[in-house]
């Protein structure tokens, strides 16, 4: 689609969904919504570019025209910079329309897991919840929590959940991994920095065209759910635990009101999975015949580390590191995906 034809299909759209004629009509305002997340990024990249090249155009009459040695010369550094930046933006807008995988357009599920370091594990979990949950935000994506167990000082022993927005999968999946933290415990009084981890996994959001599954393949139970210290939150077995027979994958759902609920979504948490199991083992032949990986994507893998008493995150896989901490976990991630994306496409 060319950019022009993006413009007004977007422009189209946007009309169509503030229109009161359609307010009524969920299903098209569910449709509306989806294809104008699909389009939104890549029109806002078009408008970028079209006044960088504007920039451009002036800056050019600028250096052409001026007498001034030191004006033209300031004209010259600021060109060379838009040269780029603009070769940066339609270098985005080109994997924005043909992205080399199409999952990447997806919505995601993210599945963060606390893991060694007790509670602070559990607190940090929270942490990074609440990191992609702000940067997803600042994207306008939505944000909906599909399970989720906590404890009882605020921090989650599993918080699942699904961002919903065009290209959320292609932003989030290399956050995959064991994520490492050094920090003086808000739970420890004598000041000693501890070091615990937590494990953050990605998957696809898959619909039911995406993946099929033969009912006949799963087990579904059910169970009361239940909240921090084990209290009975109901007396009704509304919480549902469905296992995929061929795979040994298990879902637990139970954050919703209803059996009915719990059931969908976490046959929703399953397909994400399912589907992220066929791109692995389409992933593993294909590292096996190009043997160029800057890292597995593993949860096993330590991918990061956040060095609170030093400001600091870095990125083991590339080698890099980041400060102001504080900007990012507070959902400032864009530096730092923009930075994984790229050398991964090295």
């Amino acid at each position: 689609m060319a950019y022009d034809e993006i413009k007004i299909e977007y422009k189209k759209i946007e009309s169509e969904l503030n229109s009161p004629d359609n307010f009524s009509d969920s299903k098209k305002m569910t449709e509306l919504n989806k294809k104008f997340s699909e389009l939104k990024h890549a029109f806002n990249l078009i408008v970028k570019l079209e006044a960088a090249e504007k920039s451009i155009s002036d800056l050019k009459d600028i250096i052409k025209n001026e007498s001034d040695k030191e004006l033209k010369k300031m004209a010259e550094e600021e060109l060379e910079k838009l040269n780029e930046d603009r070769q940066e933006t339609k270098e985005r807008l080109a994997e924005e329309l043909s992205p080399k995988n199409p999952l990447d357009k997806k919505s995601a599920i993210i599945e963060i897991r606390a893991g060694t370091g007790g509670d602070e594990s559990a607190l940090f979990a929270a942490k990074l919840y609440g990191m992609y949950a702000k940067y997803a935000e600042s994207r306008k994506w939505k944000i909906n929590i599909l399970n989720s167990s906590r404890i009882g000082i605020g921090g989650f022993k599993e918080i699942i959940f699904e961002a919903i927005g065009a290209g959320a999968y292609g932003d989030f999946k290399l956050e995959s991994g064991t994520h490492r933290v050094q920090r003086v415990p808000e739970t420890e009084k004598a000041g000693r920095i501890h070091t615990s981890a937590a494990t953050v996994a990605v998957f696809p959001e898959a619909e039911e065209v995406d993946v099929n599954i033969n009912p006949a393949d799963l087990r579904i139970d059910t169970f009361c759910s239940s909240g921090p210290g084990g209290q009975s939150v109901n007396t009704t077995y509304s919480a549902v635990r469905i296992l995929h027979i061929p795979t040994g994958t298990i879902v637990s759902c139970q954050d919703q009101k209803s059996q009915q609920q719990n059931k969908i979504k976490a046959m929703q948490v399953m397909r994400s999975r399912i589907l992220a199991h066929m791109e692995d083992e389409r992933h593993r032949k294909e590292a096996a015949e190009r043997k160029q990986q800057i890292g597995t994507g593993d949860r096993s893998e330590k991918i990061r580390t956040y060095n609170f008493p030093q400001d600091r995150i870095t990125d083991h896989r590339i080698k890099k590191s980041w400060h102001n901490i504080g900007t990012i976990m507070n959902g400032g991630l864009d530096a730092v995906i923009e930075e994984l994306k790229k050398s991964y496409k090295k």
